[in-house]
């Protein structure tokens, strides 16, 4: 596969995962991933030839795409954290026994 083709190879598998971030659709966003991996590969073999103007726009495509996918995940993952401290009542700060229970503030305790 040439430079050109593995490049929107990756485009298209980039407009695909994020379509799959969107419906939630985990087997949707399995083969997307796979698609890309498969393109991202493809490039690196062909990784000796410099790029030419249409290759170097294509890699900015994919590089912005990504990047949007990626912000789709955080957006995700930041949801279901909250979801999980609501659901666990997680307004309350973490107990940490490295924290609570050192020496100086046992110490301090006692003397007061």
């Amino acid at each position: 596969m040439k430079r050109r083709d593995a490049l929107i190879q990756i485009i298209d598998s980039l407009h695909a995962e994020i379509a799959a971030l969107q419906a939630n659709d985990v087997t949707a966003l399995e083969t997307a991933t796979a698609m890309k991996l498969q393109g991202i590969e493809a490039v690196a073999a062909n990784d000796d030839v410099p790029l030419d103007a249409e290759l170097e726009t294509l890699a900015r495509e994919a590089q912005r795409l990504n990047e949007t996918a990626r912000i789709y995940v955080n957006l995700m993952s930041a949801n279901v954290r909250r979801r999980i401290e609501q659901l666990t009542g997680g307004g309350l700060p973490a107990y940490r026994p490295g924290i609570a229970a050192t020496p100086q503030r046992m110490a301090a305790a006692a003397y007061r």
